[in-house]
């Protein structure tokens, strides 16, 4: 496959996981992976290839960013490799963008990681989930992981708010939902003002929090992914619609929810031309560093 053609594309959906590996390996155990679906309803396959993925895309002319989570400490469940995700995502570079997934409880050895991803596998950013990762992104054991990724330049795109992860489930599961609220991450982006941070979904229940967050810090943005946009916050659509229209990306979360369901939910919200182009398509350009 060729190069992304940035300006014939649609849009592109800057959150959708790879679950599984084409080795008979998913990212989630057996439990948490049939809690998450029924969470999501979801009535679609639950862990299509990354090969699939990257043909469902090219179908609807959009690009999609691409990770896993690497909760291996937190879970004890081996996590996919990111690594292979980014070399097998580079044969399908018209439409997908490889984001990695390091294990922050690994100290050194995800910061070295996380350096090899960028410089050796061409990721172009990293995803972090606090709760399911099992840490408190604002802990400064941390920040030399942010460091890192700040130097290298690439995104970190933050999971906020409750998740399907655990969902239903005595005690969740043990996942502790305060980890996720955005909060957490503001401290982030306060004390890294070069890192571009990502707060993914519209963080149920923070959302106003996530909103205050990316108007106060240039360095800050919303990604709309896990929730059908009929069932946005009024204050979340406002922000988008006007002063933060270009702080705010286009997500689905797929395969929990499709680019297809999200599209024509959020064509019954009435968003201005302008703000639509940003949101589907113009910021995630620039967050990307696509131009």
């Amino acid at each position: 496959m060729g190069g992304m053609q940035i300006d014939s594309l649609a849009a592109i959906d800057v959150h959708v996981h790879i679950e599984a590996d084409g080795h008979g390996h998913y990212s989630l155990d057996d439990e948490l992976m049939e809690a998450s679906a029924r969470y999501f309803r979801a009535g679609h396959d639950r862990t299509p290839t990354l090969e699939q993925i990257a043909d469902l895309y090219r179908g609807l002319n959009m690009a999609a960013v691409v990770f896993t989570v690497d909760a291996s400490t937190a879970t004890g469940h081996a996590a996919l490799s990111s690594e292979e995700i980014a070399d097998r995502a580079a044969g399908h570079a018209d439409v997908l963008i490889p984001f990695g997934s390091v294990d922050p409880r690994r100290g050194a050895d995800a910061v070295a990681q996380a350096r090899s991803l960028v410089r050796g596998h061409g990721v172009k950013g990293f995803k972090f989930h606090p709760t399911m990762q099992a840490f408190a992104p604002n802990d400064e054991a941390f920040y030399p992981l942010w460091a890192e990724i700040e130097s290298l330049g690439v995104p970190a795109l933050f999971h906020s708010g409750q998740t399907g992860i655990g969902a239903g489930l005595p005690g969740g599961r043990g996942l502790k939902l305060r980890l996720s609220d955005p909060m957490l991450v503001d401290d982030v982006a306060a004390d890294f003002p070069g890192l571009t941070v990502i707060l993914a979904h519209p963080s149920v229940p923070w959302a106003a929090s996530s909103i205050s967050i990316a108007t106060h810090k240039a360095n800050v943005y919303i990604d709309l992914s896990g929730w059908s946009p009929k069932y946005f916050p009024a204050d979340l659509v406002r922000a988008a619609n006007s002063y933060l229209q270009d702080k705010v990306l286009f997500g689905t979360d797929y395969p929990l929810l499709t680019p297809e369901r999200w599209l024509k939910d959020f064509e019954t919200l009435e968003f201005k031309p302008d703000a639509k182009a940003k949101i589907l398509k113009g910021n995630a350009v620039k967050v990307l560093g696509l131009a």
